[in-house]
């Protein structure tokens, strides 16, 4: 397995289990029959304030998968593996990780800095793809 797959599948392995604290939020805080009989939408009852944050930057940590996650595949499939791309995964990894808990922990200069490498990562598999850099 080469670096870029293995640093994606613990991205991918990462974003599975953020839902895991707002879950356990939603059951301390709405009890455990009333959470598990929810019929309302996702953000329909009560969280606490950092639970709220951690369903948002869930929710941004997925839609964040849609760009690396193909870029990465993209630059496998084209045997592209470079100290860049490499560099660029494991970046994205604790960017991902660092944004979301800043986000849970409202920190808003922090998060969007942890959201910006987190981009720039991405920028880098896709121009190495590119075979722009």
């Amino acid at each position: 397995m080469t670096t870029e797959l293995y640093w994606l599948i613990l991205t991918v392995l990462m974003t599975a289990l953020f839902w895991v604290p707002y879950i356990l939020d939603r059951l301390a805080v709405r009890g455990i029959w009333p959470a598990l009989s929810d019929t309302q939408p996702e953000g329909g009852g009560p969280h606490s304030l950092w639970a709220q944050r951690a369903i948002k930057a869930h929710h941004n940590a997925i839609e964040n998968l849609a760009i690396i996650v193909p870029a990465v595949l993209a630059a496998h499939v084209l045997g592209i593996s470079t100290p860049a791309t490499k560099a660029a995964v494991v970046v994205y990894f604790f960017a991902r990780l660092i944004h979301f808990f800043v986000y849970v922990g409202g920190v808003p200069v922090v998060r969007t800095l942890a959201f910006a490498v987190g981009w720039g990562a991405q920028i880098v598999v896709l121009l190495s793809v590119l075979r722009w850099i």
